[in-house]
């Protein structure tokens, strides 16, 4: 699956996709620091993105808040849920305005739209104009998840996966390369899987999604590709069919 492409290749990777949608978690962009956001972080993944928009793929992001703060873990404080939900949704608005910049500052056109309006800072979501601005080649970062309590950045990004028609979910992950059968960090015997069923993610309880958008991409038959987002080049590696990911399928 591995492919090492030699120092003097400098072709253009050639990838099936056209359109896809890059989910990565909150934690994603807070660097080494623990909470917050990291800005080098974030320039980084903003090439990543780059990286792939220049190969002419169209692009959707959907950016979780656990940075800042999670609806769960407010819950679980004694919070009330829905409260806590929702300043997890103001979260994700402010990583998308965030990535914005940092994409803009690198020459992308991006959009960020919400599923919440605040009409001074973001578009608010409709399915054909965000679909417009993706044909215009413009990155499209959907915020707010559904501006829904109760569901996850997980189920938002599989739900906008499928309205814009993207042709897989990309799911980039901190120190983890795909999905393993436990968690690697704390077990050294864990096994990776090449690919993987959704099914099975969900009677073996693998932590990939939450149950909603596992069961959402099954039924639609979106393909789910989990491969690690710190490692440099790997995001576009991925879509050219290299480096080391696990696809989840029918």
């Amino acid at each position: 699956m591995s492919l090492s492409p030699s120092a003097e290749n400098t072709e253009t990777p050639k990838t099936t996709y056209e359109r896809v949608m890059l989910k990565i978690s909150g934690e994603a962009l807070m660097g080494d620091q623990g909470f917050g956001l990291h800005p080098p972080t974030v320039q980084r993944i903003a090439q990543e993105v780059k990286s792939v928009h220049d190969l002419g793929v169209e692009i959707c992001m959907v950016i979780g808040g656990g940075n800042i703060f999670r609806g769960l873990s407010g819950s679980a404080q004694g919070m009330e849920r829905t409260t806590a939900d929702y300043m997890g949704m103001l979260a994700t608005v402010m990583n998308a305005l965030a990535m914005q910049s940092a994409l803009e500052e690198v020459g992308v056109f991006t959009r960020v739209i919400s599923a919440i309006r605040m009409d001074e800072v973001c578009e608010p979501y409709i399915r054909r104009r965000a679909v417009r601005h993706l044909e215009k080649k413009r990155v499209c970062i959907f915020a707010a998840g559904t501006g829904n309590p109760y569901f996850t950045t997980d189920t938002a990004a599989t739900l906008r996966a499928n309205e814009m028609a993207c042709q897989a979910i990309f799911m980039g992950k901190n120190g983890v390369d795909g999905v393993y059968d436990k968690d690697p960090k704390i077990h050294s015997d864990a096994v990776r899987y090449d690919s993987v069923s959704y099914d099975d993610v969900l009677t073996k309880r693998l932590r990939v999604m939450d149950a909603s958008a596992i069961a959402l991409a099954r039924d639609n038959n979106l393909p789910l590709i989990v491969f690690g987002l710190d490692e440099p080049g790997g995001f576009r590696g991925i879509l050219a069919g290299e480096g080391t990911y696990t696809k989840v399928q029918g």
